[in-house]
Order: C-alpha cells, then sequence, then structure tokens
C-alpha cells in the first residue's frame, strides 16, 4: 500500500484539539491534579476535598470552578451541598496515566507496580454515587 495514499493517525479537528490543549491546560496546576486524584471513583463535597487535599474551602471551590467549565467534574445538589464527581472515565485515566508515568520516573519500582500499596488499579465508584 502507498504510504502517501493514507494518514494515520487521521488529523483531529481543530476544535477538538483546542478541547484537548484546554484539558492539558487545566492539569498544569498541582492543586487541581490532587483534586481529580481524590475524585477517581468518589463524590465529594468541597469541604471534604478541602480537608482531603490540605487546602482552604475557598481555594478548593475556586479550582473546581475552573475544572466544572471545562467539562472536568460534574456536580449534584442534595439539599444545601454540592458533590463534586468526575466527568467521565476518560479523565481518571488520564490522571491516572500521569501520576503514574511521574512515579516511574522517581523509583526504581514504581508503587503503582507494587501490589502492597493499593494503586495497581484505579478505584471504582461506591455503587449508590453511580447514578
Amino acid at each position: 500500500m502507498d504510504a502517501d495514499s493514507r494518514t494515520w493517525p487521521p488529523a483531529l479537528p481543530e476544535e477538538q484539539v483546542d478541547l484537548a490543549v484546554e484539558v492539558f491546560r487545566m492539569l498544569s496546576d498541582a492543586t487541581r491534579i490532587q483534586l481529580l486524584w481524590a475524585l477517581i471513583g468518589h463524590e465529594l463535597s468541597v469541604n471534604e476535598l478541602a480537608v482531603h487535599i490540605g487546602k482552604t474551602p475557598a481555594s478548593v471551590s475556586q479550582h473546581l470552578a475552573k475544572l466544572r467549565m471545562t467539562r472536568l467534574v460534574q456536580t449534584r445538589r442534595e439539599g444545601t451541598s454540592v458533590f463534586y464527581r468526575l466527568e467521565n472515565d476518560h479523565i481518571a485515566q488520564l490522571v491516572t496515566d500521569a501520576v503514574y508515568n511521574a512515579d516511574h520516573a522517581t523509583a526504581a519500582v514504581p508503587d503503582h507496580h507494587r501490589p502492597d500499596t493499593g494503586l495497581t488499579a484505579l478505584p471504582t465508584r461506591p455503587a449508590e454515587a453511580t447514578s
């Protein structure tokens, strides 16, 4: 087959590339990585996330607003509480791959390759939070 007759991978639409760039821009912040990591398999409130990552609720709220605006997280309201979760499983995979890649760069045997660390697989969302 003539190599010039086809292109692989196919060119991406400009709009899709722009959105992918925006996703990486959102991932270029340590607090947002911590937030997204905490939300893998979980649905949490601002206060729960703030405690979990050691930041103020105001700071967490500002970061979550940016993540929501770029469709990386979504919300669910229950009474006066708002709960955050990842928009889809691709975000969980993207964050996990970035963290695991960093793990390879910093350890002879990365933590996610050791069964005793609990990092060998993506956490799953509890059944009650999947609806």
